[in-house]
């Protein structure tokens, strides 16, 4: 049997956790890179599967600060749990560089431990990325093309 003190306790902190990753990656939607960068661990990791794992708060802000103005990020969440340290999310990015809408699906796992993001790992098809390139290049001289969330 599951002690239910322990159970709520660990319900109420999966539920902080999930907050905390929406709190960050809206943070990083709203360019308020202040409130995402304090909710990233020091020693934080973000692995966009396939691609070479970015190491450490400082550099990850750095590469979110030099994008300002130039390129913006947008999430609409599909579904978000967490058990644990552990947070799961299904959502649509898009990536916009300026009249360019890049939009496609990601599966994300998170790690957060004492409310600060330690693993930020994204899932997604190379294929739907690429996809989603096409389309929003050729969504600038033909509008209607362009993808909402």
């Amino acid at each position: 049997m599951t002690d239910s003190s322990n159970g709520s306790t660990s319900a109420l902190q999966s539920t902080t956790n999930a907050r905390t990753v929406e709190t960050f990656l809206f943070g990083l939607q709203d360019e308020d890179f202040d409130a995402a960068e304090s909710l990233m661990a020091d020693h934080i990791a973000w692995h966009n599967v396939g691609f070479p794992i970015i190491r450490g708060r400082t550099r990850i802000s750095k590469l979110f600060r030099s994008g300002q103005g130039r390129m913006r990020f947008e999430v609409k969440f599909h579904n978000i749990a967490a058990e644990g340290d552990t947070v799961l999310t299904e959502r649509t990015d898009a990536l916009i560089f300026g009249p360019v809408r890049l939009q496609f699906w990601v599966c994300g796992v998170f790690e957060v431990h004492a409310g600060k993001v330690t693993v930020w790992r994204d899932y997604f098809d190379k294929l739907g990325f690429l996809t989603s390139t096409v389309r929003g290049l050729l969504a600038v001289p033909f509008p209607a093309l362009r993808p909402t969330m």
